[in-house]
């Protein structure tokens, strides 16, 4: 049984969803792929991830680097989990590209390449935004490309985590990773 909560943040709101014991999903409201690590029946219901959830979402809100992690339970493929944790361990006030994730992924796998496009896929379907922080991982060209939860957003995120955006610009249609 999956279980969800909405909250709301200083930029919307926020659906979180659990397995009951681990965070599962943490969206914006209308944002691409929202939900999809959701099973088609949930039960709106208050427990304790979903409170630890909310005290790290507060601090993160507050402009600091929350200190701990909710339990987190990443349904996903293997390749996007493998993404996801290199992007957990992007630091507060850090970016990484795509690219440099890609080399992570070669590098731990022992592949001969692999394309910041894959990589790419793997992080817009990241299902818990903020606290796996996809919003860090911006083009090598320093374009601030591929937040599902919308472009505005992902710069008010790197704004208020404080990382200098002079070299950061958004992107033309079209504009490759």
């Amino acid at each position: 049984m999956d279980y969800i909560k909405k909250i709301t943040s200083p930029l919307g709101g926020i659906t979180i969803a659990s397995d009951g014991k681990a965070l599962t999903g943490l969206w914006f409201d209308r944002q691409k792929y929202f939900g999809e690590a959701l099973s088609k029946e949930y039960v709106e219901k208050d427990l304790p991830v979903f409170q630890q959830t909310e005290e790290w979402l507060a601090i993160y809100f507050s402009g600091k680097a929350p200190d701990f992690t909710p339990p987190l339970s990443l349904k996903t493929t293997p390749f996007r989990k493998n993404v996801w944790e290199i992007m957990l361990k992007i630091p507060f006030g850090s970016t990484m590209t795509y690219r440099e994730i890609a080399r992570q992924v070669v590098q731990q796998k022992g592949l001969s390449h692999m394309s910041a496009q894959a990589v790419g896929g793997a992080v817009g379907h990241n299902s818990i935004s903020l606290i796996i922080p996809c919003h860090r991982v911006v083009g090598g060209n320093g374009s601030l490309t591929g937040y599902a939860g919308g472009i505005d957003k992902k710069v008010k995120l790197l704004t208020m985590e404080k990382i200098d955006m002079s070299s950061f610009h958004v992107p033309e249609k079209g504009t490759a990773l």
